[in-house]
């Protein structure tokens, strides 16, 4: 069709009638109105969300402020077409020389594309690049002062450790330097408790997936964690970063008897990893994985731990990747917690798609929940109310996650989360229209861990139940996931604003100001 309407404007000689003088006033009112009319929908709508999450509605002041940053995106994208307009014309006049008007038209239409999108590629977004980098390349770098290297044999970056504190990087040194104290384990518990085993190899600290990924797992052997309880595979999110209230509940269930192993696999925020190297987060996942279940069955099996996985996010993607299918995850391990998953998680996907009919695409039901079950809240655990075999495997996902329900096929597609009954967290007015939701989902990705724990992208509570019904532990009760939950955090509720870590770089070589803006962009996780 376009073809056909460029030959028929190249061969006619018609010209476009001026606009009358009336038609620009009449578009200013309809835009005024527009307006108006977008801001008082923007009004109930934030407020219908903001009621389902129970957090504070916005104040008065903040639908003027809407209105006026409309106004100014408007008015700079104005600009921009203005100055492209200008070029058009320059180059029309230049070609009107050589070429009838209308060809001169569209040879200049042409050219101006080109070189705007020559310009995005190989100058703004190269730029771009080079600057996120070097800024978080900086972060991974820095040194924490409240994290300092461990004096135990059992932690990486310590004594006897196969890895320097350094070259753990800046998430790397986060994790290490977290977890329960023995005092605290044994007040939980009401018996002695075991120091806690945590390994880790940083991007610096081997050179290349593999290498880091055998380097873990040697860390890990040294540490003695192969004669504890359960050693647990973690794959962190784009920065390193693992969710400290999985970790941490697991250590308290077990009283300590656990090792934690895991490595670093990039210095950029998830959302960033997952469009420039995802196949990094893949590979992570399956080397560590590999490396660690190499160890182990060279054990005796009488001897062998349990080994569990877990993940959250760019984590989930990266550590359902050594498994082809659900079969195959509980026939290599004897667990698995997965939180917020990504569109891309290829065993989630397969589950999701072949779910029980009835059950939603938000909180599906597979196979009767014989080995997986979907969890939006703890008393999902227990739907349906079928008999859970083990190996137990829980993916934690909300309705209101737009990590999870992003997905490219929101540009031209209903998603079945819109089109079957919605989750509680999620707006009855919110319809599918083709573009806008993609766009809207999109941006709310950069805000998702901006809400209260268990909407959104925030897991954190619920962690202690899921791990509870996953490995169901001796000795461990209700009473105590109940006194577990207020102690596990995440860490993720040291990030607010997406845009601090930007501008608290010095330069573009990401010298930054505060701790708390560079904790910020280390954490920029989606």
């Amino acid at each position: 069709m376009f073809a056909v309407w460029l030959v028929r404007y190249l061969g006619s000689k018609d010209s476009s009638p001026p606009a009358p003088k009336w038609a620009w006033p009449i578009l200013v009112l309809v835009g005024a109105v527009g307006m108006v009319l977008a801001i008082f929908w923007f009004h109930r709508w934030q407020d219908d969300v903001r009621d389902l999450m129970a957090v504070p509605r916005l104040g008065f002041w903040d639908y003027p402020l809407a209105g006026l940053i409309a106004l100014v995106t408007l008015f700079v994208l104005v600009e921009i077409g203005k100055a492209l307009r200008l070029l058009v014309r320059f180059l029309v006049r230049q070609l009107n020389r050589v070429a009838p008007p209308r060809v001169s038209a569209v040879i200049a239409v042409g050219l101006v594309v080109a070189l705007s999108v020559a310009l995005l590629n190989g100058v703004v977004v190269r730029f771009a690049m080079s600057t996120i980098n070097k800024t978080f390349a900086a972060v991974n770098d820095e040194t924490d002062p409240d994290f300092a290297a461990p004096q135990t044999v059992l932690r990486s970056g310590g004594p006897e450790s196969l890895v320097s504190w350094e070259s753990l990087g800046h998430q790397g040194r986060i994790f290490i330097s977290g977890g329960p104290t023995v005092e605290e384990l044994t007040d939980l518990n009401g018996a002695p408790a075991t120091e806690p085993i945590r390994a880790y190899a940083g991007l610096n600290s081997a050179d290349g997936i593999k290498a880091t990924a055998e380097l873990a797992a040697r860390e890990l052997q040294r540490t003695g964690g192969l004669q504890r309880a359960v050693v647990a595979v973690a794959t962190t999110t784009g920065t390193g970063w693992i969710n400290e209230a999985e970790a941490t509940a697991l250590e308290y269930m077990y009283n300590g008897d656990t090792a934690i192993v895991s490595m670093q696999y990039s210095f950029l925020p998830s959302w960033l990893s997952f469009l420039v190297d995802k196949e990094n987060a893949r590979q992570a996942g399956q080397a560590l994985f590999e490396a660690v279940d190499q160890l182990i069955r060279e054990m005796p099996e009488a001897q062998r731990p349990t080994l569990v996985v877990f993940g959250e996010s760019l984590g989930s993607f990266g550590g359902e990747a050594p498994f082809l299918a659900l079969n195959n995850l509980i026939a290599r391990t004897d667990g698995a917690l997965f939180s917020g998953p990504t569109f891309n998680n290829t065993v989630w996907n397969d589950l999701t798609l072949n779910r029980d009919p009835g059950s939603p695409q938000w909180l599906p039901i597979y196979d009767d929940g014989a080995n997986v079950r979907f969890v939006a809240e703890p008393k999902d655990l227990q739907r349906p109310h079928a008999v859970w075999d083990q190996p137990r495997v829980v993916y934690l996902q909300h309705a209101s996650d737009p990590i999870a329900w992003w997905n490219p096929d929101l540009l031209f597609a209903r998603p079945d989360w819109l089109r079957e009954k919605r989750g509680p967290d999620v707006s009855p007015d919110m319809e599918w229209i083709p573009v806008v939701t993609f766009l809207q989902v999109s941006a709310d990705m950069a805000v998702a861990v901006n809400v209260p724990d268990g909407h959104g992208h925030v897991y954190v509570r619920d962690v202690a139940d899921a791990w509870a019904q996953i490995l169901l532990p001796p000795r461990w009760t209700q009473e105590k996931t109940e006194r577990l939950r207020p102690l596990l955090r995440s860490d993720e509720f040291l990030i607010q604003n997406v845009f601090q870590s930007l501008v608290a770089a010095d330069d573009v070589g990401g010298a930054v100001q505060t701790r708390s803006c560079s904790a910020a962009a280390a954490r920029l996780e989606v």
